[in-house]
């Protein structure tokens, strides 16, 4: 049986803690925390995964806000949002993580009122610059941002974090680990028994991150159909996000997990012991993570001063100690090299139209559910 890892909680259902005034907890709902974020509207539905806010709280004048919705992991991405602040005392960052899909249904949709969208999905992000949901921002003068990492002055990439295998220690044990795709499918025709229902990757219904990199890998190679069919055939265990495989893959619970966000296994540091992370020689997608502002913002100027500090983060010449993800060259590759840099631009558009999206999902389903 496939199975869908890392459920999320409905936001209208959604509830966190923080400490009461009578010796218990004042429970907050989704709902308030929207309200808090500057959404009215009852219908508000959109899934949400954690709510953060950095800086001034409380009492006092009301704080200049930055509304940010994103993608990215809270604890990831906190020291770079704590080193902005440190210039700006009065500026309160009110973060909400979520899915990717779900952010697009937040702006497009919902209309949500934030300034701020961090995505690793891409294309998603093309999407809202190219259909008018975002406005243009043009960095610092002293900010060198490759020419491949901005699209439009509307999409900005500040970030190169390779699509991996992460892979069990354990469950290698006695075996060469695979390095490229074709060693990693001898391997599993070789010995299915021993990885039946330990492989995991996205399920790309539902996660957009998941679907990008599919699209990529059909478009790089011809081997990707052959590659899901092994795993369709093992009992391939799907997921929501990169977290809920490494986590995974350290536990035991699966051996492989394909397509994983390197950086954020490479982040966890008190699993080494027990995961091996390989880049695989044959070629490798590098996922851009980005940031646009959206049209309705109501404060692009704070928006585009933090969009300036992720920027000079990640490419400027001296290397910020707040940075989390891996640093990798900036010179543009060609279609032969083994690490590639996914390419901004409406070619990143085709999977999304709605017909070729139905036809690349039911071959999926067909491939790895084999339903």
């Amino acid at each position: 049986m496939h199975r869908l890892r890392g459920l999320r909680v409905l936001a209208s259902v959604l509830t966190t803690t923080k400490p009461g005034p009578v010796g218990g907890a004042l429970i907050v709902t989704a709902a308030m925390a929207l309200a808090q974020l500057g959404w009215t509207s009852p219908a508000a539905a959109f899934e949400i995964e954690d709510r953060r806010q950095f800086g001034p709280l409380g009492t006092g004048p009301t704080p200049d806000k930055l509304r940010v919705l994103s993608t990215t992991d809270t604890d990831l991405l906190a020291p770079l949002i704590e080193s902005f602040l440190r210039e700006r005392p009065s500026v309160t960052v009110d973060y909400i993580s979520l899915s990717s899909a779900e952010l697009m249904r937040a702006i497009v949709e919902e209309d949500a009122p934030a300034d701020l969208a961090i995505s690793s999905a891409l294309d998603l992000q093309t999407k809202l610059a190219n259909d008018g949901h975002t406005r243009a921002h043009r960095p610092e003068s002293r900010i060198r941002v490759p020419d491949w990492a901005k699209w439009r002055n509307h999409v900005f990439a500040f970030s190169q974090e390779p699509a991996a295998l992460v892979l069990s220690r354990a469950a290698f044990a006695g075996l060469e680990m695979p390095t490229t795709r074709q060693e990693l499918m001898a391997l599993l025709r070789r010995y299915p028994d021993r990885f039946r229902g330990r492989i995991g990757t996205y399920d790309v219904e539902r996660s957009g991150l998941g679907y990008l990199f599919a699209t990529q890998d059909v478009r790089a190679a011809e081997t990707f159909w052959r590659m899901m069919e092994i795993f369709g055939r093992l009992d391939v265990q799907l997921y929501c996000c990169s977290s809920d495989m490494i986590e995974a893959v350290a536990s035991g619970q699966i051996a492989i997990g394909y397509n994983v966000l390197g950086s954020y296994a490479q982040a966890r540091a008190d699993l080494a012991p027990d995961i091996t992370i390989i880049e695989p020689q044959d070629y490798t997608n590098m996922m851009l993570r980005t940031a646009v502002i959206p049209k309705g913002a109501k404060r692009p100027d704070i928006a585009g001063a933090f969009i300036n500090h992720l920027l000079d983060a990640a490419w400027g010449a001296t290397p910020d100690p707040a940075y989390p993800f891996p640093r990798y060259s900036t010179e543009e590759a060609g279609p032969t090299a083994a690490l590639r840099p996914i390419q901004m631009g409406p070619g990143l558009l085709v999977y999304l139209d709605r017909l070729k999206r139905a036809h690349f999902l039911e071959e999926w389903r067909e491939t790895v559910l084999q339903q």
